[in-house]
């Protein structure tokens, strides 16, 4: 199944390449121009995961999103972002501590992760991010055909392959998740 049918099957609507700049951050615009993936619009009160998926019937193991996170590392404090499917827990004292090489970690507040990214809080996306903040890829979000990820905006989302999340050039793919049952 090619992405414009998946996208059918669960009734999303594509906006038009030429209305991106009005649905996306400017930042996240230039990253999704010339790439196979499908911008469409969402209501506000269903962009969160949860809420998303029982409106769309997208289930959340195709729902991927991104966290920004905060961690010391040799002493000096930095920013990440991990992207993680809807239907796992990250292991942060674990895995990501481990996959950042963090001595303490933490997510990030609020305001500093919108200050960060550009991007609204509830719609952050891994594309369009600054180029020094690394990206942590979940390995089971690789494992998915396509994920639906925020746009950056709370009222526009993203469906793309996964492999459009590791080609992003501060990306790293590892294994940070468990089974949330």
């Amino acid at each position: 199944m090619n992405i414009r049918d998946f996208a059918r099957q669960f009734q999303f609507q594509p906006l038009a390449a030429e209305l991106h700049p009005q649905h996306l951050p400017a930042s996240v615009a230039s990253q999704v121009q010339g790439q196979e993936l499908i911008v469409f619009a969402v209501a506000d009160e269903a962009s969160d995961t949860e809420q998303f998926s029982a409106r769309y019937g997208l289930g959340l193991e195709d729902c991927a999103n991104t966290i920004v996170l905060r961690y010391k590392k040799d002493g000096v404090e930095q920013h990440a972002a991990v992207v993680t499917l809807g239907s796992r827990r990250l292991d942060v004292n674990g895995a990501v501590k481990s996959a950042l090489g963090a001595q303490r970690l933490s997510f990030a507040k609020r305001e500093v992760a919108t200050a960060l990214t550009g991007m609204e809080f509830g719609g952050i996306t891994a594309l369009g991010l600054p180029a020094s903040m690394r990206i942590l890829v979940d390995a089971a979000v690789m494992a998915r055909r396509y994920v639906v990820v925020g746009a950056g905006v709370r009222h526009s989302k993203l469906l793309l392959s996964p492999a459009l999340l590791a080609q992003l050039a501060q990306a790293e793919v590892a294994a940070l998740t468990f089974d949330s049952d």
